[in-house]
């Protein structure tokens, strides 16, 4: 076996919640897809199936229970990216719901702008294109043909400028940006401060202090190793009150569980960004996981990554058939690499890396790799050259 965070080493054998083969028994394939679609590890299972079983016997009956885990799952949010409060933490379904809470209340004027990436995913791309209808528009920079991504970013920004959207870590090519240089300039010029944290938490050490950020988002089925349907969402207090609610339900009020209640005022805190009723299901599984990688600790989570991205980067540049896509230079690495084939085209060697239950994504004309802290590093050593001898 591949080996162990410090963390893991200091666990006694007979403690099974920190044995990486039975948190992560992935016998049947080799698994280097987190930057898409997380597998559960066993801890989660195990969650969901004990939460399964209590709602076939009693149903609903501990209810306050199950509020206590979603407390607990914003509480470890709030630890994950160092804000000051729960307070701050709204539970939403995905990063696209989150990013639309922003695009569409935020207070825009006619001939306002805001600058993103190019390169960026729809989901952090099609919310602030649909702006279009109120006069606002998307400056783009191409990170591509820029040898200062943030300084052209900056650059990009004018006196109409209102706010600055990026991701943490690009997703085709794990490219990581300098979120503190960002944060600083956005402080500098009065714009907010928007980061789509989907391919980094869980993964890289995130220090709300440090980046500055106004607002943060992240799906938790990727390196949170969470299920699909829960998203972290972060408001900065000084925004709670500034961005206008366009949906409205029950548990987004500030009397909550007052069903009886006259009139109602919308909640002071993050919950006001939750109009229904909370996925209790995506709560406790996501508790779980992130209860796992806070108890590893992040900083030995990403260790352990950054050495997995560091052998499959070398053993990249080294195949005879084989071309590295991703950067390699140390600050802008991720847990993505992606590479392709001198003669065989993404589809194609997707296909038969697939094939091989080497669980990968077709990105870029050629595949991305997304290993974990956990990931065996000789199989992964073993799918590289499977890739490198893949024919036509």
């Amino acid at each position: 076996m591949a080996r162990l965070p410090l963390a893991l080493h200091t666990q006694s054998r007979k403690d099974h919640r920190m044995d990486l083969t039975i948190q992560f028994p992935h016998d049947r394939v080799t698994y280097l897809n987190h930057a898409a679609v997380a597998p559960w590890p066993k801890v989660t299972r195990d969650a969901i199936v004990a939460f399964a079983d209590q709602n076939l016997s009693e149903g609903a009956t501990d209810y306050s229970g199950w509020m206590a885990t979603e407390q607990s799952l914003r509480e470890k949010l709030r630890c994950l990216i160092n804000a000051n409060s729960s307070d701050d933490i709204a539970l939403l379904k995905n990063t696209s719901e989150a990013i639309s809470v922003v695009a569409w209340g935020f207070p825009w004027r006619p001939g306002d702008n805001l600058v993103l990436c190019r390169q960026e995913f729809p989901s952090n791309r099609i919310p602030w294109e649909s702006l279009a209808r109120l006069d606002v528009s998307c400056r783009y920079v191409d990170l591509a043909n820029e040898t200062d991504p943030e300084g052209a970013m900056i650059a990009a920004c004018d006196e109409r400028t209102k706010l600055l959207a990026v991701s943490s870590v690009q997703y085709a090519d794990g490219f990581r940006m300098n979120l503190k240089r960002l944060g600083e300039a956005c402080s500098e010029r009065n714009i907010a401060f928007f980061v789509d944290a989907i391919q980094s938490l869980g993964a890289i050490p995130f220090d709300l202090d440090e980046v500055g950020a106004d607002f943060v988002v992240a799906d938790g089925h990727k390196w949170m190793l969470g299920p699909e349907g829960v998203a972290l969402f972060y408001c900065s207090p000084a925004w709670r009150d500034r961005l206008r609610l366009y949906e409205y339900g029950w548990h987004m009020t500030q009397q909550r569980g007052d069903f009886d209640a006259p009139g109602w005022d919308v909640a002071q805190d993050a919950r006001r960004f939750e109009c229904g009723s909370p996925n209790t299901l995506g709560v406790h599984a996501l508790n779980a996981s992130l209860g796992l990688l806070l108890e590893i600790g992040i900083g030995a989570v990403w260790r352990e990554i950054a050495a997995r991205t560091a052998v499959l980067m070398e053993i990249v540049q080294a195949a005879e058939h084989l071309e590295l896509v991703s950067v390699s230079s140390m600050e802008r690495r991720s847990g993505i690499v992606t590479f392709r084939h001198h003669s065989l085209n993404g589809k194609e060697m997707h296909r038969q890396l697939m094939a091989e239950r080497v669980i990968c994504a077709q990105r870029l004309g050629g595949v991305r790799f997304s290993p974990h802290f956990y990931t065996d590093m000789e199989r992964m050593a073993a799918a590289v050259d499977l890739a490198n001898r893949l024919l036509r």
